[in-house]
């Protein structure tokens, strides 16, 4: 039996559907835009009035007679025009939160078909501190990996780490220019590296001739110079072991550390194949495929500079056929910034011309920025970007605030203490992050996204440590079978049997705000319910127990969902003595 209360229905549906001669595929609830009227409505008189050339009133009564004959419904309505209202009996209701009690997966369903995905969202550049946005390419990253396997597809994730561009060559430049050689290059750790590439930066933008410089060492680097390769792999690892601290803080997952340059070979087998299959040209000295312009204009793709060197698209492209023929991926996903729209259509319009990636799935989700009180991307107070080593502090200062102090609370030294503070802090941060739509930019609330109430993430994390609590206290009380005996064990029942749909549904539109909005709603739901529903003084041991069930199921639901989110949910949750 589906777990899911909405598939159970729409099979009951189809069948009454079927039986009346009416298209099953319009026997679809949905739930109810009026809770107060019924649980779900469907809608499918209406769609089915053309074709029958019947009043779509006459057709949903006709279903309604139907329905009424199964005792699993407790009331059918029709009204409006052919709207079709229906309420679920409460015993259909509580032998599937049995059921999903019992059930490691909570009835969630997996996907039918089952294929393997390759998730690019990590991005980070050589000698580059990450910052707030690779926040966003992290969180949403690994929060639809997590979703993506737990619907049951295969996953590799890539941080696809920018080390093969100009930044390489301008860095070794800086280098040479002040070293006179690359002789200490291997001395060098994360801060030296970043402050000779700022310098670089700032050098190349007023002088053209450093630029001209750092452009043809990268040539060179790519090309295969001995000194610069070696140089660049002691960046290359320095700047890797960097990253990796933050992405680990954040627990966001890669299964593979490749780079752009390991598609350097392929990318002369991407130039090769577009000079054979005639979609290449030679301009002013560099190889470039031009692309159809419709509505607006698009500009070419460089594949070779005129200096020799590769462009970055076409390392892109080579990795699409890296991706391919030797992960076989059937779906690509890049988690990248919205404003990075164009690059992805241009790629992946080349790789569509070159044949590279036949009957796979290439997908951009873009997302916003992270923004500060004044609608611009968030800085420091200096102005400059804010790096997010610094954010990670600044969130954990923030809930160091209402924690206790180590020693205060038995049990909890300042190993513990802190231990908490990085749960509760960068699940506060992931979630704000997740609870907004992914396209859209976000305002970073510092003084807000830390609450212990309010939709956000400590919230949830209070919700199940709360629930922990009632559990330990429950003494003889166990959890048993559910039993509906009011309107907020109802609610909450009803709640809980949106899972499987919710996490279906985020599956599908990769959008983990969906998952955010509803583990708000289960939680708040959840506090409805414990007001009006005393479990230890229930009126018999069988309610109390079955309301115990209640609350272990909405605990194990809560952090099921915070783990889709890449949070974790601490055990307890401890606020300073006001």
């Amino acid at each position: 039996m589906s777990l899911s209360l909405e598939k159970i229905i729409n099979a009951k549906l189809a069948e009454v559907f079927n039986s009346l001669q009416l298209n099953p595929q319009y026997a679809v609830v949905k739930v109810s835009d009026r809770p107060d009227l019924s649980d779900f409505q469907c809608n499918g008189a209406l769609a089915l009035a053309k074709s029958e050339k019947k009043n779509p009133r006459e057709i949903a009564t006709q279903i309604a007679a139907k329905l009424q004959e199964d005792p699993d419904f407790s009331k059918i309505s029709v009204d409006g025009p052919g709207f079709l209202n229906l309420s679920i009996n409460n015993t259909l209701i509580a032998k599937v939160l049995d059921a999903m009690s019992e059930d490691e997966r909570f009835g969630c369903e997996k996907v039918s078909n089952p294929h393997k995905i390759v998730l690019d969202s990590g991005g980070p550049n050589v000698a580059k501190a990450l910052h707030v946005g690779h926040l966003r390419s992290a969180a949403i990253g690994e929060s639809i990996r997590r979703i993506e396997i737990f619907a049951g597809n295969e996953v590799i994730s890539d941080v696809h780490f920018g080390d093969w561009g100009t930044p390489m060559g301008m860095i070794l430049a800086e280098i040479i220019k002040q070293d006179g050689d690359l002789s200490k290059t291997e001395s060098y750790d994360i801060n030296d590296i970043s402050a000779f590439y700022k310098k670089a930066n700032i050098r190349c933008k007023e002088d053209e001739t450093a630029k001209e410089t750092a452009r043809l060492i990268t040539a060179d680097l790519q090309n295969g110079n001995p000194e610069y390769r070696k140089a660049w792999q002691h960046l290359r690892k320095v700047s890797v072991d960097a990253v990796k601290k933050n992405y680990d803080e954040l627990q966001a997952h890669f299964d593979l550390w490749l780079g752009e340059s390991d598609a350097h070979e392929t990318c002369a087998e991407i130039v090769k194949l577009a000079a054979q299959k005639g979609v290449s040209e030679v301009d002013d000295g560099a190889t470039i495929i031009r692309l159809e312009e419709t509505n607006k204009p698009k500009p070419p793709v460089i594949l070779v500079k005129s200096d020799g060197g590769y462009a970055y698209q076409v390392t892109d492209i080579a990795t699409i056929k890296m991706r391919v023929d030797d992960l076989k991926a059937q779906e690509i996903i890049y988690v990248v910034d919205k404003r990075q729209s164009l690059h992805f259509e241009q790629v992946f319009e080349v790789a569509e011309k070159l044949g590279i990636a036949p009957n796979v799935t290439l997908r951009h989700i873009g997302f916003g920025t992270v923004n500060g009180p004044d609608g611009k991307p968030f800085k420091t107070r200096d102005g400059g970007v804010m790096n997010l080593e610094d954010l990670l502090k600044l969130s954990k200062d923030k809930v160091r605030e209402s924690m206790p102090q180590a020693g205060e609370v038995e049990g909890y030294g300042e190993k513990e203490i802190e231990k908490l503070v990085s749960q509760i802090a960068i699940g506060a941060i992931k979630y704000q992050d997740l609870k907004n739509n992914i396209a859209s930019g976000y305002v970073f609330e510092v003084d807000d996204f830390a609450k212990f109430d309010g939709k956000t993430g400590p919230y949830i994390q209070y919700a199940i440590a709360r629930i922990n609590s009632i559990l330990r206290k429950a003494g003889d009380i166990k959890p048993g079978k559910v039993i509906i005996s009011n309107a907020e064990e109802r609610d909450l029942a009803l709640k809980l049997m949106q899972l499987s749909n919710i996490i279906m549904r985020t599956q599908e539109a990769k959008e983990p705000s969906i998952i955010s909005d509803y583990a708000y709603t289960l939680a708040q739901t959840f506090s409805s319910f414990y007001n009006t529903s005393p479990i230890m003084s229930a009126e018999s041991q069988e309610l109390a127990s079955s309301r115990l069930q209640l609350a272990k199921l909405v605990r194990d639901v809560l952090t099921l969902l915070l783990y889709l989110l890449g949070i974790e949910a601490p055990e307890v949750m401890l606020k300073k003595a006001e």
